[in-house]
């Protein structure tokens, strides 16, 4: 029998959503032997998320299973996921630097505890509605990109290793969005027409200023632009990130964007988006991550510094004490300490990094 034909058993991570909900249908439908799982990582305890309760997610997630007559099981990570994605980004804010939880949360959460846990009960595969494909050979289990270009997730999947790939299936991957709502409509899923959610992972819609007030009290200073100017106040630094413009409540005048963040002064520096200093060539990064096989530097290759941006032409060199430089064909506007570069050759994601300058 070959692989393709081998029935699995598979658990999927059901969010309530319709891109996991369709993942579960078409499983099904391959005669797997499929159950769910709906992951409660975010309660809203401390009353800051007014808009998406995970009790209204569990509760789509459970007509889905219903309608697919599969079983659901909710599993609380609760305190696992403050301990790891809640504290790096409060931690990682402090410094001044722009995180990113998502992938975080994909790597500590989605694929380790909900995967272990998973393969410890005895099933083969965890299946999620990540855009993304995977594709394994001699080498190993290789990340590409999903097929819909508008709606590709490998960059949130950059920190993922090759225990995780060989055991995590993305049946959508090779399906654009279009498409995945058409077949939701098609097999009368009860969430077919439920919009994408937004937000921080598990945690939704939230202003990120009022969710980083839990822990990091306002702190009033100076908005100067450019020329030294005084401008404006801010309720402090730390709430804001590089290239940054909504929030900058300044009237009149021309659309302004956060150009730095003096943390020792308090001080927001502000210009406009032609600010040369919001962009760069070289970017330095640290904590390189290989996703596969590695490869000989300099690596010529393609990269993106945030979900969404479009590849761009650039070149890894390695450097001394753990450091790489990237050096881009095109400058790139707002590059963010704290951030992650995600490298491609052709469509395969092949490694990451923080930047730190």
């Amino acid at each position: 029998m070959s692989k393709k034909d081998q029935k699995l058993k598979i658990l999927v991570g059901l969010s309530g959503g319709v891109d996991s909900a369709v993942v579960a249908y078409l499983l099904k439908k391959e005669g797997h032997q499929v159950a769910a799982v709906f992951m409660k990582n975010f309660s809203s305890r401390d009353n800051v998320n007014k808009e998406c309760p995970w009790k209204k997610d569990q509760a789509e997630a459970q007509k889905v299973a219903d309608f697919l007559d599969i079983n659901l099981e909710t599993w609380d990570f609760e305190e696992q996921y403050r301990e790891t994605v809640v504290k790096y980004l409060f931690d990682t804010y402090k410094k001044g630097l722009t995180p990113n939880p998502d992938i975080l949360c994909n790597s500590e959460i989605k694929f380790k505890l909900f995967l272990c846990k998973a393969l410890l009960a005895g099933y083969d595969k965890i299946a999620t509605g990540h855009y993304a494909q995977i594709k394994e050979d001699k080498d190993g289990y290789h990340l590409l990109q999903g097929l819909d270009d508008n709606k590709d997730q490998t960059y949130f999947l950059a920190g993922l290793n090759q225990e995780q790939l060989a055991h995590s299936l993305f049946p959508i991957g090779k399906i654009k969005k279009p498409e995945v709502r058409q077949i939701a409509k098609k097999a009368g899923l009860p969430n077919a027409e439920r919009k994408d959610s937004q937000g921080i992972c598990f945690v939704g819609k939230v202003k990120l200023k009022d969710f980083l007030q839990q822990q990091i009290p306002a702190k009033t200073g100076n908005i100067i632009d450019i020329n030294g100017k005084i401008i404006g106040q801010h309720e402090g630094v730390v709430y804001y990130t590089i290239g940054q413009r909504k929030g900058i409540d300044i009237g009149g005048g021309p659309a302004l964007y956060v150009i730095s963040k003096k943390l020792d002064t308090n001080e927001l520096i502000v210009g406009p988006k032609e600010s040369i200093e919001l962009y760069t060539k070289k970017i330095k990064v640290t904590d390189w991550h290989w996703l596969a096989k590695e490869h000989e530097f300099p690596i010529k290759a393609h990269g993106k510094i945030r979900y969404r941006q479009e590849d761009q032409a650039l070149e890894v060199n390695k450097l001394d004490n753990g450091l790489y430089e990237a050096t881009f064909k095109e400058k790139q506007f707002a590059s963010a300490a704290g951030q992650t570069l995600a490298i491609y050759l052709k469509d395969e994601l092949i490694a990451s990094a923080i930047i730190i300058d």
